[in-house]
């Protein structure tokens, strides 16, 4: 029975030679160091969005993202030469126009994993003014900060909550780590994420913790 064995073969101007193990991980890295991804970032709408009725380029409106003020999108890399970013919302992909969007600056992966399933950001809880004239995008975005806080006792929204409206309210034990969304409201509550679920949490109850 005729065996036949296969090897990987490195070509030299000066020689030919069978690759080793280590030729082979080191061309593996190599390779890997070389492949480009994407930097994917999150943006948040300022305005509502409809590329059939919107576009500056009607000619390829279909292939433009529609979102709503306060929606999440995911970005992929730098705007292009026409203004526009790669985006991704809502299980939809296309064209984000860039001045009609805001970054909000979070380099946590759970926490970008947390906005995005959330999907959008609670603007009448975060201090996020979305009307027509805004110029400043920048600090629209700063205003959007996500902090990491501690809960310093329990709360059931049930039995000790203040308000009529204690469905909207998030239940949470000592110990628990809430991913706070934006600025406090008028009403002394902060907009968290306990795991997934979301809802309004009382600051008196909480300590900020920094990012590990």
């Amino acid at each position: 029975m005729e065996t036949r064995l296969e090897f990987d073969v490195l070509i030299y101007p000066d020689e030919l030679r069978i690759a080793t193990p280590e030729d082979l991980r080191e061309w593996e890295l190599e390779t890997a160091s070389q492949v480009s991804i994407p930097t994917i970032r999150l943006f948040v709408a300022l305005y509502p969005y409809n590329p059939a009725a919107m576009s500056p380029n009607p000619d390829t409106a279909a292939e433009e993202l529609p979102f709503v003020p306060g929606q999440i999108i995911k970005v992929f890399g730098d705007k292009d030469s026409d203004g526009f970013y790669h985006g991704e919302s809502g299980g939809l992909c296309g064209y984000v126009p860039s001045n009609m969007v805001a970054e909000i600056p979070v380099d946590d992966e759970y926490v970008k994993h947390v906005l995005m399933q959330q999907g959008f950001l609670p603007v009448d809880h975060t201090g996020i003014s979305l009307t027509p004239d805004v110029s400043d995008t920048a600090s629209i975005a700063d205003e959007g900060v996500v902090r990491r806080m501690v809960a310093l006792f329990d709360y059931d929204p049930w039995e000790s909550s203040p308000n009529m409206d204690s469905e909207a309210e998030l239940g949470f034990r000592s110990g628990d780590i809430i991913y706070v969304l934006g600025d406090m409201d008028q009403d002394g509550f902060y907009y968290g994420d306990l795991h997934g679920r979301r809802g309004l949490v009382p600051s008196n109850f909480l300590q900020p913790l920094p990012w590990d």
